[in-house]
């Protein structure tokens, strides 16, 4: 038992951040490679493929975050207009741009994050007439990890509400693996 406590409290030790202090004005650069699925109305299957993106983040203080991030995932590559009777609603290609605020609790390594962001989407190719620019809303939540004071690492989840077509696209979800570079900060 006693083992035990001191394997706890050494694995403790080692996943807090070496400063137990938040910093503010920090910021973050980051990549995120994902995983999209994007049910479509009139479709048996998701859509599934993946994707490229890029985040920025800066600290306002030590829990608010801005959040703008940039993505384009390849969602279904063999969607094509060979039949006339192919539904015009299915894309294969998914690019969105968002902004917004997020809350962090940032005092140890291990950085949990929920955020809240709006923007656009741009739906093209496939079966779609010509390409479809939506209004639209997202979820956020992720953890990330801090390896060093300039780097992090971390997962993400990103639920999208396509606004004007919830209807016909009532779900969008994004996984993301995330990598960033962060400086600045006080």
């Amino acid at each position: 038992m006693k083992g035990a406590l001191a394997a706890g409290g050494a694995l403790a030790l080692l996943l807090v951040a070496r400063s137990a202090g938040a910093l503010e004005h920090q910021h973050h650069l980051g990549l995120d490679p994902s995983l999209s699925m994007l049910k479509v109305d009139d479709k048996s299957s998701m859509s599934v493929g993946g994707g490229l993106g890029a985040h920025y983040t800066y600290d306002v203080n030590d829990q608010f975050l801005f959040l703008a991030e940039v993505n384009y995932s390849r969602i279904a590559a063999d969607q094509q207009q060979d039949f006339p009777e192919s539904p015009h609603t299915r894309p294969a290609d998914v690019a969105y741009a968002m902004a917004g605020v997020g809350y962090v609790i940032d005092v140890m390594r291990f950085v949990p994050y929920l955020g809240a962001l709006i923007g656009g989407y741009r739906l093209s190719g496939g079966t779609l007439d010509g390409p479809l620019i939506i209004p639209g809303a997202e979820a956020a939540v992720g953890l990330d990890y801090q390896i060093t004071p300039h780097f992090t690492a971390g997962v993400g989840g990103r639920q999208h509400f396509l606004l004007t077509r919830l209807s016909t696209y009532p779900t969008y979800t994004t996984v993301l693996l995330r990598v960033e570079y962060v400086w600045g900060g006080r």
